[in-house]
Order: structure tokens, then sequence, then C-alpha cells
């Protein structure tokens, strides 16, 4: 049976993730909940939770926002009404680029 390929992740990936799992820790501490609490409400295991603590890159990102948001770590804008605005406004942006980006064809000269 082939081993599974290992997933690389750029270093600033990597210390991306590791700050945001102490800043999930350290918001669930200030609030004096235990992993167990958190986990429960987030509907994940205890394990999971761990994981996400420790920035593990395997993490689903829902999961991950939805535990970041329980604590009251803001990812993006400050309230609902700001972050519809901003999808809106990325929207906006979207339909004004291409639907599709394709490499352009170089022609090579080889004629000396």
């Amino acid at each position: 049976m082939p081993k599974p390929r290992t997933r690389s992740y750029s270093g600033y990936a990597i210390e991306a993730l590791a700050l945001l799992g102490k800043m999930v820790r350290c918001a669930r501490t200030e609030r004096r909940m235990t992993t167990q609490e958190l986990a429960e409400r987030a509907g994940i295991s205890r394990d999971m939770l761990h994981r996400i603590e420790k920035g593990d890159p395997r993490c689903e990102i829902g999961v991950v926002f939805e535990v970041a948001t329980i604590v009251g770590i803001t990812l993006f804008e400050p309230e609902s009404i700001a972050l519809q605005g901003r999808s809106r406004s990325v929207d906006d942006k979207l339909a004004l680029l291409p639907k599709a980006v394709r490499q352009t064809k170089t022609e090579v000269k080889d004629d000396f």
C-alpha cells in the first residue's frame, strides 16, 4: 500500500496557525473555560481542540473559525454587518476580474 504524501506548508502559514492557536488558548483561559467546556460548545473532541491550540494545519478551517468565534477572537471584522459589507466588496471585485486565469503562451522566436 503506498504511503500517503505529506503536505508541506510555508513558514508563514505555520507561524500564523501557531499564533491563532495560542490566541484561542489565551482567550479560553481568560474566559475561565476548560478544554472540555469549549470542545462541547464547539461540538468537537478535546483532542481536536488541543490540535487547534497547537496550530495543527490539518484541522478543518470551519472548526477553527467556530472555536475562535466562541472565545471572542475577531478574525476579519468585529461585527457581522461589517463582515457582510466586506464580503460584498470582494464580490464586486471578483465580478470585474476574469472568470478564469490561463497562462499566456509565449511565442519562441528561434529564427536567427
